[in-house]
């Protein structure tokens, strides 16, 4: 059993969400949303397997492997069922979770995510790069797609701090994820997603364009989208100011009002 790495901020009796990073990041990903969400909930940020503070089994990793970690998780911290936002293969750990454990789900944020992210030889073909010669060979390339380029021009110590936490993740938590991403096909089970869902999609993310968004949207039953205007892959930071109110809207709808 891998058990990562989380911390925990915000009332301990507070309703949970759990924030999920994308590839190559970690928990501060969500250092923009924290202070406003902590208000609210009791907020669980956690690194993926492979990265940050959590174990590094050997690969490759399956998005259910990625997904039953967060159930652990939440039965390790007492908690039978919180909201979920993941961001980019956080985001599909959400859509698995939310189709194959949906008792664990209340509500559900998707950011900057795919159903399906091919051609699946880039993914093959990274995890071979990053065993062979680690994560600093892919870390300017990657952070290229997480900013738009006019955000990364007036931001160059975070595009520098990025770069810095790609090249630290390690070797094999990286590439087995890549694996992971891989062969991930979710579309057949969006339909079984009954969570109310909030898709979000950066309308300048060459990583996962609206498209992919549109395709989530029009699966989940539940779901509804927003594209945000300037921005790219890594929205929760270079759009936060819209993020962080949607979250807050999203997640905080009483449950007593969604009953039929």
């Amino acid at each position: 059993m891998t058990k990562p790495h989380a911390v925990i901020d915000g009332p301990a009796d507070a309703p949970v969400v759990v924030l999920s990073n994308s590839l190559g990041s970690t928990l501060q990903m969500w250092e923009p949303q924290v202070p406003a969400l902590r208000e609210r909930f009791r907020v669980v940020r956690y690194d993926l397997r492979g990265h940050g503070g959590s174990p590094v089994p050997p690969g490759p990793y399956s998005l259910a492997e990625l997904g039953i970690d967060v159930c652990q998780l939440l039965d390790r911290l007492g908690v039978a069922s919180a909201s979920f936002c993941g961001l980019s293969l956080g985001g599909m750990i959400g859509l698995w979770l939310a189709a194959h454990a949906p008792e664990r789900i209340q509500r559900l944020v998707v950011c900057c995510s795919s159903a399906r992210l091919g051609p699946p030889e880039v993914w093959r073909d990274r995890a071979v790069t990053v065993r062979a010669h680690g994560t600093a060979a892919v870390a300017a390339t990657v952070v290229s797609r997480w900013f738009t380029p006019a955000f990364a021009e007036r931001n160059p110590a975070l595009v520098r701090r990025m770069r810095a936490m790609v090249a630290a993740t390690p070797a094999e938590g990286y590439a087995a994820c890549c694996e992971a991403i891989e062969r991930m096909d979710l579309e057949p089970v969006l339909p079984s997603v009954r969570a109310p869902t909030l898709v979000i999609a950066g309308a300048d993310d060459p990583a996962t364009p609206p498209d992919h968004a549109r395709r989530i949207t029009a699966g989940v039953p539940a779901a509804r989208l927003v594209v945000l205007d300037h921005a790219a892959h890594l929205a929760s930071y270079e759009r936060a100011d819209a993020v962080t109110p949607l979250l807050l809207d999203h997640l905080s709808v009483p449950a007593m009002l969604e009953q039929p």
